[in-house]
């Protein structure tokens, strides 16, 4: 099994290394920060968990970026001091791992990454396949414990996903939902959606845990080659030479790196909705 690293050994980064240290996902799995001595201890706790957990994962934590030129996947996370990796701090960083040859993906697991998944693709000319944001996926989930709970279900009952760009343009595809394999427009009046649409505003955005959750579903799908369909950020396609923004959108997952996958039933609405959200 091959090399995870993880860059951000903060509350995210740390998370995300025992989540998937605990699955025993992967050979081993290395913590980056610029505090080396928070990402060793993180590493050297999470290890000692192992013999509660029984997990075999070898976990370690660094100072430098030197092993991610042996790393088919790379995680960009938060740094202990200063929080998430973005704006030019992260594009510099994700310069960094792109030349040194990551072959499978690069997960940007952060809810203010957007804007490296865009740049990465654009300006560092990174393939699309190659690189995700995982955290409208801990909003998916979110909404549909939300709306488990207008439905009086399990939240393994809803089918739903998220679109656009969280907070402000963000669409829920209701036309295309399902609870219990009923449409969802049957199952909740206007009212009880327009009340979830509302209050899913307000869970943006999700915590370190939830987001966390969120990378480990993608970085095990595209180990264990299960393609598994998740809703992530992804660069958009720039027909015609329309520069669109990158937008949360359903894909799939897997060795071969990620893939779009076909949008859900779309109201005139919501196909306004996610227009405006691809415009620059």
């Amino acid at each position: 099994m091959p090399l995870v690293v993880i860059v951000g050994a903060g509350p995210l980064g740390g998370e995300l290394a025992f989540q998937l240290a605990r699955r025993d996902v992967a050979d081993s799995i290395l913590l980056v920060d610029e505090s080396g001595s928070v990402a060793a201890g993180k590493a050297l706790d999470i290890m000692q968990a192992g013999a509660v957990e029984s997990f075999a994962t070898r976990v370690a934590g660094a100072a430098d970026l030197v092993a991610v030129t042996t790393a088919p996947i790379v995680v960009l996370a938060d740094r202990w001091s200063t929080g998430e990796w973005q704006g030019e701090e992260g594009l510099g960083l994700l310069k960094r791992v792109s030349r040194a040859g990551v072959t499978q993906l690069i997960v940007a697991a952060g809810a203010a990454q957007q804007e490296i998944v865009e740049r990465g693709v654009r300006e560092l000319k990174i393939d699309r396949r190659r690189i995700l944001g995982s955290a409208p996926e801990a909003l998916a989930a979110a909404v549909r414990a939300l709306t488990a709970l207008e439905a009086n279900r399990s939240p393994k009952d809803i089918a739903l996903t998220v679109l656009g760009r969280p907070p402000q343009h963000l669409v829920i595809p209701w036309d295309g939902a399902s609870i219990a394999g009923l449409p969802a427009v049957r199952s909740l009046d206007e009212t009880a959606r327009r009340r979830i649409n509302e209050r899913a505003r307000f869970l943006w955005p999700p915590g370190p845990m939830t987001l966390a959750a969120a990378a480990a579903k993608a970085v095990i799908a595209a180990l264990g080659g299960s393609r598994q369909s998740l809703t992530a950020t992804t660069a958009a396609d720039d027909a015609m030479g329309i520069r669109a923004r990158a937008v949360a959108l359903p894909v799939v997952v897997g060795p071969a790196g990620v893939d779009p996958i076909e949008l859900p039933t779309l109201s005139a609405h919501d196909r306004v909705a996610l227009d405006n959200a691809l415009m620059l």
